[in-house]
């Protein structure tokens, strides 16, 4: 009884971390002829910035990015690439603005973004003739 709240809110958690650095406002997705593995690793997952408390229970996993362009660095050395490297500095995510993400489910091939559910019923409604 005790460990299973424990298993499955640390699973919970670990879903979460997965999903919201993979679908975030603004990311990057390209298909294969236009893929670019810098854009992609930079712009394709994201600088999750936790408090310090979490940043270390997570074992750094907010510098996703970073872990994206190069796996074999350390999560202990990730703060320290980040800060020594201008170009992992790019638009973080908090803890408040990753919860948008919650409602982004579809890729929208024209606008070249995530949407919800909401702009798919608003792509199907007839168009009104004035």
């Amino acid at each position: 009884m005790i460990q299973l709240p424990i298993v499955w809110i640390g699973g919970a958690a670990g879903v979460w971390l997965f999903y919201v650095q993979h679908q975030f406002e603004g990311v990057y997705w390209e298909r294969r002829k236009d893929w670019d593995f810098v854009g992609a690793a930079l712009n394709g997952s994201s600088f999750y910035k936790l408090p310090g408390i979490l940043q270390w229970f997570t074992g750094n996993i907010g510098f996703h990015h970073i872990h994206h362009i190069s796996p074999k660095i350390p999560n202990y050395k990730l703060p320290e690439c980040y800060k020594e490297n201008p170009v992992f500095h790019i638009q973080p995510l908090t803890i408040l603005t990753s919860l948008k993400s919650l409602g982004y489910r579809l890729w929208d091939e024209e606008r070249r973004m995530l949407v919800g559910f909401k702009a798919l019923k608003q792509a199907s409604k007839p168009l009104k003739r004035a």
